[in-house]
């Protein structure tokens, strides 16, 4: 069965999308000569797909450890909060967090999973310390000992896509 995106995004589209998930600062010419289309071409394409939404935004990924972020964090948290309106104020509040890499709503034993970047124990401490101001019932955090894979490159060359 042919997926929706394949309808929408031809094999030059998902070629393009691939190649600029993992080298964004590929010049457009280049690009263009991997993909077998003139530069023009190429351009309008990868214009056509951000304005689309297949591209949300490039980006250049820095080193946490270089930077001095020497914790990355994996922090499990649970709110007895219910209300919706509650819900937006702590949501709006944990998305404002710099420390905050990302949030997810969790189904399960805890309501959402933390990724959070911090500097030293002592900022980690003011980190929880300003979780449990906010009506955080349940915190469990885990320290990272070490990174196995870290990828931003979505798997979108496979079968699924009618490649």
């Amino acid at each position: 069965m042919e997926s929706f995106v394949s309808k929408i995004l031809d094999a030059i589209d998902i070629q393009t999308l691939d190649i600029l998930q993992k080298e964004s600062q590929i010049s457009n010419a280049e690009l263009a000569r991997r993909v077998n289309l003139s530069p023009p071409a190429t351009h309008t394409r990868i214009k056509r797909l951000e304005s689309e939404g297949f591209i949300n935004r490039q980006v250049a990924i820095l080193n946490p450890e270089k930077l001095g972020f020497d914790l990355l964090c994996y922090v499990f948290i649970s709110t007895n909060i219910h209300q919706a309106e509650q819900l937006d104020i702590l949501e709006n509040t944990l998305e404002e967090m710099p420390e905050i890499l990302e949030c997810h709503c969790l189904t399960g034993e805890y309501d959402y999973l933390l990724k959070v970047v911090i500097r030293d124990r002592r900022e980690l401490d003011s980190f929880i310390r300003k979780l449990n101001k906010l009506g955080i019932s349940r915190i469990q955090t885990n320290l990272s000992l070490r990174e196995i894979k870290h990828s931003t490159v979505l798997p979108i060359t496979n079968v699924e896509f009618g490649k």
